[in-house]
């Protein structure tokens, strides 16, 4: 412990971190985590019986975080700011910070010593402001089935009803954050995962979104649903059998994968996994089918009824 009047500087060894002595250049001394204990601060600056504390004294301190909690080992130490008026910086309390609050460092993937920041604006706070329940529609099926279509339609009937809405179609997306990807299934998975995670944010943050794409294998549909809470993920299935989307082929797609222009095409050369549980499915067999715009009044009756359209 090294004390400087009515400042402590505590360190404790480990391996993690490390403390430059600022009369060394920075030579590194190991730490395990600093805290600073400091008594009656009044004033805008923290000062040592009147003298102003300089900035070269904390500049020494390396590879600190800058928010109130040091975490080292998984547990948590509170730090409160150096620059406060009329406050004790000893009192949990007056910093609105428990004591005894714990914030588990995590990994996650690949990335390491990583916590989870908490706001005091959540979801529900969102909600209430939209008056609305954010949520993901994710629409599926093969090509040409109608998925964009439906998805455009949803957004102009919830639009003018006032909700707000945001359409995450797979060729858009491939444009700009999944333009790295191809149509090999292992992108193919990586291109829904990336989309789910992006969809997860949205319902998070009170929007109704809407994804539209293939995303042909239950398993990485599955896996988005996953990651959302209970009744969040709303599948909605484009039921329409090969033939008919085949027969109408808007893009031209089938045509060059029958010449075998492009390989590895869903429906053609590589499998297409229906769902077993859709929330909902919309079946079209061609002939007299239903328009884009009465299939999104379906999809729109289904979120009053379970109360989505409501904040």
């Amino acid at each position: 412990m090294l004390a400087i009047g009515n400042l402590s500087l505590i360190w404790r060894s480990s391996p993690d971190f490390e403390v430059a002595d600022s009369s060394s250049s920075y030579l590194p001394v190991k730490f395990g985590f600093v805290k600073l204990s400091v008594s009656n601060c009044r004033s805008k600056s923290l000062g040592l019986n009147g003298t102003e504390l300089r900035s070269s004294v904390l500049a020494s301190i390396k590879a600190m975080d800058v928010s109130r909690t040091s975490y080292i080992n998984g547990e948590a130490d509170n730090i409160p700011d150096l620059h406060q008026s009329e406050c004790n910086v000893n009192d949990d309390e007056s910093n609105g910070v428990s004591g005894k609050t714990l914030r588990q460092m995590s990994t996650v993937g690949k990335s390491t010593n990583i916590v989870w920041q908490k706001c005091s604006v959540e979801k529900i706070d969102r909600q209430e402001l939209l008056q609305q329940k954010g949520c993901v529609l994710w629409i599926t099926g093969l090509s040409g089935s109608g998925k964009s279509s439906l998805a455009c339609a949803l957004s102009r009937g919830l639009h003018s009803r006032g909700k707000l809405t945001y359409i995450l179609d797979g060729d858009n997306v491939r444009h700009g954050l999944n333009s790295d990807l191809s149509f090999k299934a292992e992108d193919r998975r990586e291109n829904i995962r990336r989309i789910g995670e992006v969809a997860k944010l949205f319902a998070d943050a009170g929007v109704i979104c809407i994804a539209s794409l293939i995303s042909p294998y239950r398993k990485d549909r599955g896996a988005c649903r996953d990651i959302l809470p209970e009744g969040d993920f709303i599948e909605v299935f484009m039921d329409v059998p090969l033939q008919v989307c085949e027969a109408r082929d808007p893009k031209g797609l089938y045509k060059l994968a029958r010449a075998g222009k492009i390989k590895g095409f869903t429906g053609i050369d590589d499998p297409y996994e229906p769902p077993l549980n859709s929330e909902i499915v919309l079946h079209q067999n061609g002939g007299s089918c239903d328009s884009p715009s009465e299939l999104a009044e379906k999809v729109i009756s289904y979120l009053e009824e379970k109360g989505y359209l409501e904040g």
